[in-house]
């Protein structure tokens, strides 16, 4: 008997599993909240030089603040004035002929900025000027970030594996609304840094252990539809954020308002399950029994956990040692794990820099700002229809492989067609991260599948930290960062193509099974799969 003929014995999809996605759908609004906040905290709006010691001067007092701006401000190529420069004194020339600019002596600001407030209340920029000179320092907001982001998905991956779905989660609850609510109230650059990059830390394992934690109760048949359910919630808050940032346009505000979920994540945390699998796998027998039981009960499947005893439990998933722990150094150490490790390692790589690097450039798209996100975010609900088609047909290699492909394939002809091929590239770059959670998760076996979500979200991260980097090679050559963007798509896709499937194939539980040489012939029915003897694995 395998997990997967107990799981079907208790109901592998009932009313227990829909309670568990709910509950997590809850801390998951803060994924594309937080993700995708710098869009709007991050903003940069109009400015120009602040002219008020100038305009003390009484031969300036009778002037508009037209005309003030034209004697004391430089005026760019599209005809508003300079952002970063006025003139040492004023022109008064200019009034009479603008066209006479030659040889005028210019300064950078010298009493900070005025900025256009129409859109945005306040946002980092204008908080602490940080322009110009500073532009750079702003835009590195969301690489700090998402360094956090990086290093907490290898520390809570291990965490996870070690001490249990259910107790790290709630350590990255406490963390992400210490730290998230730390961060609005900031009261410099430096501490918002800082609170910013221990938020992304906290809230990585919002987003590696909820997937695992749905994945692992639920039955083969309906794993790809949890996978791709579990995935339509960032649609929907992405779609969802700049409405919120329309009418909580101060980013103190906004940062507070994108943590709030979690104080009702942390209540519905109490009845949220441990993943009975991990349970098992570490020899916590009782435990997992209590677990499948409470399952049995919800959906109506009693009797069989009745006649069960927990003992048995041990005799469901084969563990050579039940008092081994396993690390990052388990990903490594045999042939196929090291190749399912490098594998995936430049997928979740190419997957996140790709995606963010389309996401987190929203002003290019050539219109509002939310509507932009608001456009990003509803394009990718289609792209889960298709992707719940593509991974019943094909299969998740094909899928992974293709729609990566086919993103690079977008950023690249961006650059001569429509903006419109930019926001289809945003589908498929969704489609692409659609995939590869669930994808991942089924490749890994259950002893150390947090582990290698933990590693494969570090790489996602280090590509999304990079992603702003890249976007600043448009300074040396404007179709740079388009290019570079398509190149790590395209050998990503590649490296997807050399994975093995998984469709309606048991998940692994141990290293044994994925380095086991006799690998079974894929098999597409499931019920033959669950009356199958061994690991059934696809090359």
């Amino acid at each position: 008997m395998k997990f997967e003929n107990v799981l079907a014995e208790v109901d592998g999809f009932g009313k227990f599993q829909i309670w568990i996605i709910f509950m997590i759908v809850i801390p998951r609004v803060t994924l594309p909240f937080n993700f995708l906040l710098n869009n709007f905290i991050a903003v940069i709006p109009s400015h120009h030089c602040n002219i008020s010691s100038v305009e003390d001067r009484a031969d300036l007092r009778n002037l508009s603040l037209e005309e003030r701006l034209v004697v004391s401000i430089p005026v760019q190529e599209d005809g508003t004035p300079s952002s970063c420069q006025m003139y040492t004194e004023p022109q008064y020339h200019l009034l009479f002929n603008s066209s006479n600019i030659t040889d005028l002596t210019t300064v950078s600001c010298q009493n900070g900025w005025v900025y256009d407030n129409t859109n945005f209340k306040s946002t980092l920029a204008t908080e602490w000027d940080l322009v110009c000179d500073k532009r750079r320092v702003n835009r590195a907001t969301a690489t700090i970030f998402f360094m956090g982001v990086m290093l907490g998905a290898a520390v809570f991956g291990y965490l996870s594996d070690r001490f249990g779905r259910k107790r790290t989660l709630l350590l990255s609850y406490v963390m992400t609304t210490v730290f998230g609510f730390a961060s609005a109230f900031s009261y410099n650059f430096s501490v918002f840094a800082v609170m910013r990059f221990f938020t992304g830390f906290g809230i990585s394992a919002i987003s590696i252990i909820t997937i695992v934690l749905c994945i692992e109760w639920v039955d083969i048949k309906h794993r790809t539809a949890v996978g791709v359910l579990m995935s339509m919630d960032w649609s929907v808050f992405t779609s969802l954020l700049p409405v919120v940032a329309y009418f909580v346009n101060d980013w103190r505000y906004l940062t507070a308002t994108a943590t709030a979920p979690l104080f009702l994540a942390m209540i519905c945390w109490w009845w949220l399950p441990e993943s009975a699998r991990w349970l098992i796998s570490n020899g916590k027998l009782n435990s997992a029994h209590y677990y499948l039981s409470k399952c049995a009960k919800v959906n109506h499947r009693e009797q069989f956990m009745n006649d069960l005893k927990p003992e048995i439990l041990s005799k469901v998933i084969l563990v050579e040692n039940e008092n081994r722990k396993y690390s990052y150094v388990d990903l490594v150490k045999t042939p196929r794990m090291r190749r399912l490790t490098v594998l995936t390692g430049i997928v979740w790589f190419g997957v996140a820099c790709t995606y963010y690097g389309i996401s987190l450039n929203v002003s290019g798209f050539g219109v509002n700002i939310y509507l932009t996100q608001f456009i990003y975010g509803a394009i990718e609900i289609p792209a889960k229809a298709i992707i719940f088609f593509s991974l019943s047909k094909i299969g998740r290699r094909l899928s992974q492989a293709g729609t990566l492909v086919l993103t690079g394939l977008c950023i690249i002809c961006k650059m001569f067609l429509s903006q419109v091929v930019g926001a289809l590239g945003k589908m498929f770059a969704e489609a692409a991260f659609t995939t590869v959670y669930l994808y991942t998760a089924e490749l890994y076996p259950t002893v150390i599948r947090q582990n290698g979500l933990g590693y494969s979200s570090f790489m996602a991260r280090l590509g999304v930290s990079i992603s702003p980097l890249i976007m600043l090679l448009e300074e040396v050559w404007l179709p740079l960062p388009n290019i570079v963007f398509f190149l790590v798509a395209f050998a990503a896709g590649l490296s997807a193509s050399f994975l093995p499937e998984t469709q309606n194939i048991r998940l692994p539980e141990t290293i044994e099974e994925v380095e086991q040489t006799g690998y079974c012939n894929e098999q597409k029915n499931t019920e033959l799969l669950l009356r199958a003897e061994g690991n059934c694995r696809v090359s």
